[in-house]
Formats: structure tokens, C-alpha cells, sequence
């Protein structure tokens, strides 16, 4: 059995203080959680939300990772950098990175290199937009987006894989918990396909595409979805809260 993971994904929001309120309000909440919980959170918010999160089930998770070990990188925080702050968790790829900042699968494949590397647990987001679901090339693009950021990549023992459906992102719209199903299977198939059944098998898939109080239960109970990569949600301990206990 694959243990559920529930990731909240802060994105730019909440100062180091806000971070620290928001933990205190969250922990006693999914004290008794059975999935594994982890929150993503600004650079500015890590040292801080180290410390909140000491003594509970919450894991700590930044949202990017540089592909160097150091250098000439302006803006960037290499992984040694996050290692020693205490991050476990780290997103890669995901879409705001790809859609704003020029991310590639060639990029994605470079920074998933690095966090394994130094030991840092990759949640590689994968996913289609609107545009390119309305013209069925949902399976194509998900086809290149494995293959290539995925490429060379022998151990998936600690690598986490998030399908957000882009055009379900922040929109309120979101693909019946069938739909995602169905979806995250082939990503299981074409996993399967090149690196073999068992680590098709153990591999963690999370969905991401606007997973809330409302649909995590309907979305848990699918056979492929391993837990939920949350956006808005996990900006409120109550609602965040609700997704992690989604069996309660």
C-alpha cells in the first residue's frame, strides 16, 4: 500500500510571522493525520516554519531548487542551502514555474538531479493546459514531460510525482475524481512502460488540480490518486486541515 501524501504548495504568500501563526493553528489539527503532511513554503518563510513545525508530523518543503551546486545563479537556493535549513521536500516543475519563468523538462530534469543528489525528496509536477487538453494532446504531453524530466533517473524511492491539470489550477474547475483517475493511471502506465512494474507499483501520485474539503474524499477513494498537491487551501489550517483528515 502506497502511504497518501498531502503537500500544501504556500506559493508567494504569507510573511515568516503569518507562517508562524498559520502552524500553530494547524498542528494540533492533523496531529493525528495518516497520510504524510507537508508544507511548501516561501524561501523567507523556511527558517521560521522549521522551528513551528517542531515536535508535529509536519514536514517542511521549499517550491524550487537550483540545478547548480553553486555559482554565478542570482536568485537562486541551491539544495546544500535548503539541507541545512532542514527542508525534506522539494516542488520541481511546477506549472506557475513552467507558464512565468521558462521552466523546461530539460530544466526539471537538471534541478530532479540535484535534490537527489543531496537527499532531498523531488515533488515533480507534470500536467496539460486547457488548450492542449481541448486538443487531445493531453497523453503526448504528459508522454514528453515523464520521459524527458525523468530521464536517467534510476531511483524513485523518494520521488513524489504531482499531475496538476493546469487548466484546474486556482480556477475552481477541477476533472471528476474519475477523470483524474484515469489520468494519473496512464502517467502509472508510462511509468511502468520504461522503468518497470514495481516502481510503477510504489511510486506516489498526487493530483493537483484544486483539491478541497469538498472533493479530497471522492479524490482519495480513486485507486491511482496517493494524495493531493493543495494551492489555496493549505493557506487555511481549517481547510487544509480537512483535506489531510479526508477519512474522518
Amino acid at each position: 500500500m502506497r502511504k497518501p501524501i498531502i503537500a500544501g504548495n504556500w506559493k508567494m504568500n504569507k510573511t515568516a510571522a503569518e507562517a508562524e501563526a498559520l502552524i500553530a493553528e494547524l498542528k494540533p489539527l492533523v496531529a493525528k493525520s495518516k497520510p504524510d503532511v507537508v508544507i511548501c513554503v516561501p524561501y523567507t518563510d523556511l527558517w521560521a516554519a522549521k522551528a513551528a513545525i517542531a515536535g508535529s508530523k509536519i514536514r517542511l518543503g521549499a517550491e524550487n531548487v537550483a540545478w547548480a551546486d553553486s555559482g554565478a545563479f542570482t536568485g537562486e537556493i541551491s539544495a546544500a542551502m535548503l539541507k541545512e535549513i532542514g527542508v525534506e521536500y522539494v516542488i520541481i516543475g511546477h506549472s506557475e514555474r513552467r507558464t512565468y519563468f521558462g521552466e523546461t523538462d530539460e530544466t526539471v530534469n537538471k534541478r530532479l538531479k540535484q535534490a537527489l543528489a543531496n537527499g532531498l525528496k523531488p515533488i515533480v509536477c507534470v500536467g496539460e493546459t486547457l488548450v492542449e487538453r481541448e486538443k487531445n494532446k493531453t497523453k503526448r504531453i504528459l508522454k514528453k514531460q515523464v520521459l524527458d524530466g525523468f530521464k536517467d533517473v534510476t531511483d524513485f524511492s523518494d520521488i513524489v510525482i504531482a499531475y496538476e491539470p493546469v487548466w484546474a489550477i486556482g480556477t475552481g474547475k477541477t476533472a471528476t475524481a474519475e477523470d483524474a483517475n484515469k489520468t494519473i493511471g496512464y502517467i502509472r502506465s508510462l511509468v511502468k512502460k520504461t522503468w518497470g512494474a514495481e516502481v510503477a507499483k510504489s511510486l506516489r501520485i498526487q493530483y493537483g488540480g484544486s483539491m478541497k474539503p469538498s472533493n479530497a474524499k471522492e479524490l482519495m477513494a480513486m485507486k491511482n490518486i496517493d494524495g493531493g498537491l493543495i494551492g489555496g487551501a493549505a493557506l487555511k489550517a481549517q481547510d487544509f486541515a480537512a483535506i489531510v483528515n479526508y477519512k474522518d
